[in-house]
């Protein structure tokens, strides 16, 4: 046998494995795979990209629209500021800790995180573990610092719903195994939800989940039942409160009573006087105690406001990008568990910018969630964050 024939089959065995995805790939002694490589593949550098301007804005935006605020809570202007960019940088390690995690082994993690969101959202409800804030009670102290649990249930109700609707053994079209147990927890998610009462977080877990069912492949007889009942569930909710009807009766005729459309108002009005350009970074009059939240539920109105429609617009485009780039992650995804997870994170993010923004522009009647990456809120940027580590793990290891 000659040098070259010898050679050939070394060669032949080095291109097939080069050719195996990498959660294939096996350490030289046989110990087992070995942590997962993966790739910059395009919908990865996409989204990395847009979600990193979309913080880097965040931070900027944050400065000005919650310097009023601050001034008038504290001795500094700056003090909500430095929080949040505290929860940012948290927020960023731990994108990039979970990014180099292979988020196969989440799936070890579901029915834990499902269990532990329950807990902690019994607990809110309970007097003196719960925060009550402007009558709403949605967060936990823990000493100096407060978080709202129903951030985390939301990545927790994801994780479990792809863990379910992926497993082999389950026909999609035997519900008792698939859709029932998805829909169970939701329901019990929600309820607990409308306890706080949180209907904008209630809104964005039901929206990923019926997304996921649907991508899955459940019937859609039994997937437009279980639609029909929570948009009834919805209207009673609506109806059957005073405040809640209110913020509709603002959403349909705002100019109808200035009271109670005041809030709608201003965001309107913010948004018209920032025009094409805007009025310039932190020249915006809306913070100045006219728009109440300006920097958590309505600082896309500041945006708008000081950056233009041109800024406004940018925002709006970045967070398409990463609904394409999110689409692309779970179509190239290496398996179904995979491809849920991306479908479940990407609707997760779009859909609550969509009702955030959507409130705002009073497209939709206010439902007070977050803009995600913008908004002020500890829990809600690094549990977003984690999920975007996640999304970007399933990136780099697309086919």
């Amino acid at each position: 046998m000659t040098a070259v024939e010898r050679r050939q089959p070394r060669k032949k065995q080095k291109v097939a494995a080069r050719g195996r995805h990498p959660v294939s790939r096996v350490e030289p002694d046989g110990r087992g795979p070995r942590r997962p490589v993966g790739r910059r593949t395009g919908p990865f550098l996409v989204l990395f990209l847009a979600v990193i301007a979309l913080v880097l804005l965040g931070v900027v935006m944050m400065l000005s629209a919650s310097a009023v605020v601050s001034i008038n809570t504290s001795d500094s202007a700056f003090n909500l500021f430095l929080g949040q960019l505290m929860w940012t940088a948290i927020g960023v390690v731990v994108m990039f800790v979970v990014m180099r995690i292979d988020y196969h082994r989440l799936r070890l993690l579901a029915v834990p995180a499902v269990v532990g969101s329950v807990v902690l959202l019994v607990l809110v409800l309970v007097p003196g573990f719960g925060v009550d804030v402007r009558g709403a009670t949605r967060w936990i102290r823990v000493g100096p610092f407060s978080f709202q649990p129903s951030e985390v249930a939301k990545l927790a109700l994801i994780l479990f719903t792809a863990d379910i609707l992926s497993r082999p053994s389950r026909d999609m079209r035997n519900t008792a195994v698939t859709s029932r147990p998805v829909v169970a927890v939701t329901s019990l998610f929600i309820i607990l939800l409308m306890f706080q009462p949180h209907l904008g977080n209630a809104l964005v877990m039901a929206a990923a989940v019926c997304t996921m069912l649907f991508i899955a492949g459940a019937p859609l007889i039994n997937l437009a039942a279980v639609s029909v009942v929570g948009a009834a569930g919805t209207a009673v909710a609506v109806l059957g409160t005073s405040w809640r009807r209110q913020r509709f009766r603002a959403f349909l005729d705002p100019w109808s009573d200035p009271d109670v459309g005041y809030q709608t108002l201003q965001s309107l009005h913010a948004i018209t006087v920032g025009g094409l350009t805007g009025v310039g970074l932190g020249a915006s009059k809306a913070k100045w105690g006219f728009l109440p939240f300006a920097h958590s539920d309505f600082i896309f109105a500041i945006i708008a406001e000081e950056l233009g429609l041109l800024g406004a617009g940018f925002i709006v485009i970045l967070f398409v990008t990463v609904a394409v780039a999110g689409v692309l992650a779970a179509l190239r995804a290496p398996d179904r568990f995979g491809m849920l997870l991306a479908v479940g994170i990407t609707a997760w993010i779009v859909g609550q910018a969509f009702l955030n923004i959507g409130s705002v522009i009073n497209l939709v009647p206010v439902v007070g969630v977050t803009l995600p990456f913008l908004s002020f809120g500890g829990t809600s940027l690094v549990v977003t964050m984690a999920a975007v580590g996640v999304l970007l793990n399933i990136a780099r290891q697309g086919r």
